[in-house]
């Protein structure tokens, strides 16, 4: 990944960055510290992914079928 940019040299040259975003991140700082991460339409859609895919949840949202299930397929102790 680049060098932190700062928010008013991203926002005077956001194409330059938009561009640039096709090849790797860009780190956007305000005052000396990363305010956020500018990417790419399908690295974003891949995070969004991932995320979606590793939600937790409470057992009590289980349905009893799904119990079941999880019981009758845990594997016996050595």
């Amino acid at each position: 990944m680049a060098d932190t940019i700062p928010a008013s040299e991203f926002t005077r040259n956001f194409g330059r960055y938009r561009m640039l975003v096709q090849r790797e991140a860009v780190a956007v700082s305000i005052h000396g510290s990363i305010a956020g991460y500018f990417v790419a339409p399908d690295e974003y859609e891949e995070f969004r992914r991932f995320k979606q895919r590793r939600r937790s949840f409470a057992t009590a949202e289980l349905s009893d079928e799904r119990v079941r299930a999880i019981v009758s397929s845990r594997v016996p102790a050595r």
